[in-house]
């Protein structure tokens, strides 16, 4: 398992459009999961899926590594879990995923994903990128399906 590449793809502000939902920050401060069940795509879903499939067939393995709540809510955090996973399923990139990780608001995700070996991040904050010791990252500001 340690040799294998993986791709790790945050969802919020990565993938899932959360800060374009109307209201979002005062639904999550009132642990409403709706952000994240109406989150838009940011990309073009097929184009991402088939960009996805692509690397997988070049030997990479694809996984997500998102945030739950700012909240330490454990109820409302299984909720959130639940909800992105259900996103994830909702845009059919479930196919292509080999892991889906949401950890706790504010782990270093190269912390969490080290148990995979080294791997590219792609992530809009830049935070996280710069605490990713496992490889490369991808600023997610920018076109990712390009960068990919």
């Amino acid at each position: 398992m340690r040799n294998e590449k993986w791709i790790w793809l945050d969802m919020d502000g990565t993938i899932a459009d959360l800060y374009k939902v109307e209201g979002w920050l005062e639904d999550l401060i009132a642990f409403k999961t709706r952000p994240y069940v109406e989150a838009r795509s940011i990309y073009n879903e097929a184009e991402l899926l088939e960009t996805l499939l692509l690397l997988h067939t070049q030997g990479y393995k694809i996984g997500v590594i998102s945030w739950g709540s700012k909240a330490n809510n454990p109820e409302y955090d299984k909720a959130v879990e639940k909800v992105k996973k259900d996103w994830l399923r909702k845009k059919a990139l479930d196919i292509v995923l080999d892991k889906i990780i949401v950890t706790a608001y504010g782990v270093r995700k190269a912390d969490t994903c080290r148990r995979f070996g080294e791997g590219i991040l792609v992530d809009d904050e830049e935070q996280n990128r710069e605490a990713w010791d496992l490889g490369e990252t991808i600023d997610a500001r920018k076109d990712i399906i390009q960068a990919l």
